[in-house]
This record gives structure tokens, sequence and C-alpha cells, in this order.
């Protein structure tokens, strides 16, 4: 505690409400991505099956951009006053580096049981988290594949708190104008990538950190203006029917250079609107026990799933055949049920305790009754007891 001049006590600031519907939706950004792949890897084969999951899942990629997004926000949505950049960043690493860590030395385990070839450059790269700026093919998706998306994190994370500052002071017609000016950036993605050699040109838009960075600074603008009170958006049923009509859409019909930045729109609306159903203590289906749990493992789950899928076909002969019949469908739900037991107990043991162990603890304080936009009272009573029972959220 320090002290005014007048004697007065300052009383430190209170924590954000906190945002379990977050943690929900941050499973389906990893289902998405499961889906995607399992699809590429052409695990079924008959033809109907097949269908059905190509419809369901072929822009399954952008769930890399929905967890984007959604870092983006809740990052800007946690931070506290009077943490500092050292601390901030602290906490990142330990959140993200051990199951990192982890994951690589079980891929170089892999490729040496496979005896496939592994440049020493590729895995320091790798392990030190800067792949995804090599845009040299097989160098930017080496040993764990996944982990280029680890790479263009790590430098959002080293970004925000050195920009933070300035999104705190930034008017709101800025935040507005920045709102609308980064889904066009990514649609100028498009364009722009005339003026890279065309054998960069996936790296570019697709894993180059600084493009990528786009979607987390759209996600961290919007938590700044609900931060605010002012975001202004439609409630999570609307959100969510934008968003269905939008996949349906894109899928069927929209040109592909058109999908990554209508499907930004959408995931932040879904995003914005299922924080605003917790912070006003509405109901919402992403706050359920168990997809909080799900989405909790969700970064595990997401760093697991390639290198097991990929190891089990090529062990089984599979790679590139698939199964037919209905066993396709089984083993995609086989896959399904394994990544998550491994990883449940990856978050079990090595995330959650490591995190522990090497972030910086912060001092508990008392969770406010968020703002209201409404005068209800009896919202604002639910409102805060919701954030006192719900889990606290991270960025992934």
């Amino acid at each position: 505690m320090t002290s005014t001049a007048a004697g007065s006590a300052v009383r430190p600031a209170p924590a954000p409400p906190r945002l379990p519907s977050l943690t929900g939706l941050r499973w389906i950004a990893a289902l998405l991505v499961f889906g995607f792949h399992a699809g590429t890897m052409r695990i079924i084969v008959e033809p109907d099956y097949k269908a059905v999951v190509d419809a369901m899942f072929t822009l399954g990629l952008s769930g890399v951009q929905f967890f984007f997004i959604l870092s983006g926000f809740v990052l800007v949505w946690s931070a506290r006053e009077g943490d500092s950049r050292r601390t901030f960043w602290r906490r990142r690493i330990a959140k993200i580096y051990p199951n990192h860590l982890v994951l690589w030395g079980a891929a170089l385990i892999v490729a040496w049981w496979f005896a496939d070839p592994v440049l020493p450059a590729a895995a320091l790269e790798n392990l030190l988290l800067l792949q995804a700026w090599d845009p040299r093919p097989g160098w930017f998706y080496s040993i764990n594949t996944v982990s280029w998306s680890l790479s263009c994190e790590f430098f959002f994370y080293l970004c925000l708190p050195l920009a933070l500052p300035l999104l705190r002071r930034a008017r709101p017609k800025l935040l507005w104008a920045l709102i609308v000016a980064l889904p066009l950036l990514i649609l100028a993605l498009w364009p722009a990538q005339e003026l890279v050699p065309e054998v960069s040109r996936w790296w570019f838009t697709q894993v180059f950190p600084p493009v990528r960075s786009l979607e987390f600074w759209l996600g961290a603008v919007a938590a700044e203006l609900m931060r605010r009170g002012l975001w202004r958006g439609p409630n999570l049923s609307v959100a969510s029917g934008i968003f269905l009509a939008t996949w349906v859409a894109a899928a069927q019909w929209i040109r592909a250079e058109l999908w990554t930045t209508l499907l930004a729109v959408a995931y932040l609306l879904v995003i914005a609107a299922a924080a605003d159903a917790d912070v006003r203590g509405q109901r919402s289906p992403w706050r359920s026990r168990p997809l909080v749990w799900l989405g909790e493992v969700s970064f595990a789950f997401y760093l697991v799933h390639v290198l097991v899928m990929t190891s089990v076909l090529r062990w089984s002969g599979h790679w590139g055949t698939g199964f037919t019949g209905w066993r396709g469908p089984a083993v995609v739900l086989g896959f399904l049920v394994v990544n998550l037991l491994l990883a449940g107990l990856l978050h079990r043991f090595v995330e959650t305790p490591m995190m522990r162990r090497l972030a910086p603890r912060r001092a508990a304080r008392p969770t406010p009754v968020p703002r209201q936009r409404t005068a209800d009272p009896q919202a604002a009573s639910e409102a805060g007891q919701a954030g006192s029972r719900a889990p606290y959220v991270d960025s992934r």
C-alpha cells in the first residue's frame, strides 16, 4: 500500500472480471484445426464420409486465426496496471515453453525412430521459436510442425507490453478505426503477396509473424474497447448466427481470398459477444464445466495432435492410404480421444506445475462487479457472482 500526500491509502487496481466462456471457445478453435488436419491426412477414404468431413472442416485451418484473435483479446483484457514488462514476459514463457520443449523433444525422438533427417540449425530455430521468421520451405514447419504458431505468438508477446501503454491512451475513434482497418489489411495481403517471390507466398501470408500479428491486434483492440465499456456488437446468439452463416457461405460460395477477412470479423464478433455475456452475467453455452476443461487442455491438444496422428499412421502403414469404410471415422474419433488423454496428462503434469513454478505470482485482488451498460442491479449482481466462481482464463 502506498499513501497520498493527504495520507489516504491508494487501493491497488482490481482484477478484471473473468471470462470463462473464452476458455470454452479455445476448444472450438482447437477442434477446427484437428478436423482440418484429419481431412488433409486422408484418414477417411469412404467418399460419403470424407465429403462430410470436408464440408465441416474445409475452413478448419482458420482455427489458428481464431486462436490468435482470442489470445490478443484475453491478454489485453487480463493485463493489470502495475505489472512490469519482465513479469509479463516471464509469465508468457512459463505458459508456452514447457509444453513446447516436451513436444520438441518428442518430435526429435520420432524423427530418430523413423530415420528422418534433421538439420541441427532447423532444430535450434524451432527450439528458440524463431522458425516462423525463416521463409525456407521445410524450415518454418520443422520438428513439431504446429509450433510455428508459437513462434508467431512469441513475437506478439514481445510486442504487447511495449504497445499496451499506447493502446490504453488511444482515443476511442482511433480504436474503432483500427477495428475497421485491421480486417482490411488482412484482405490486402492477397494482392500484397504478389510482391513476394512465389515460393515464399504461403509463408508470407500464413506464417510470417508481423503479418499474423494483425489478428492478435484485432483481438487486442476489441478488448480495449470492451474494457472501457465502449464495445458495441451483437449479442452471443446473433454473433453465433453470423458466424455460422459466414462459415457456410465462405465454404460454398465466397472466393478464397475473402475467407480470412470474413472469418476474422465473424470470430471477433463471437469472442466479444461471449466475453460480454460473461461480464453481464448472462447465459453462455461456452461456460459449462466440460467445455472449460477442454479449453484448458486445448493448448496441449493442439501441440500433440499432428505429431501423434502422423506417427501412428506411418507406423501402421496407413500414411497416405487411409482407412476404408467405417474404419476411417472410427480412427479419427480414436485419434480425438487419444490426443485428449495425452493433452490432459501434459496439462496436468507439465503445463500446470511449471506455470506454478516458473511464473511470478500475482497478489490476490478482489474481483469487482464489472461496469454495466444496463441499470439493472440484478444483472450486475449476477455478473459479479459469475466472475467470482469462474476460473481465470489465460491467453490460449
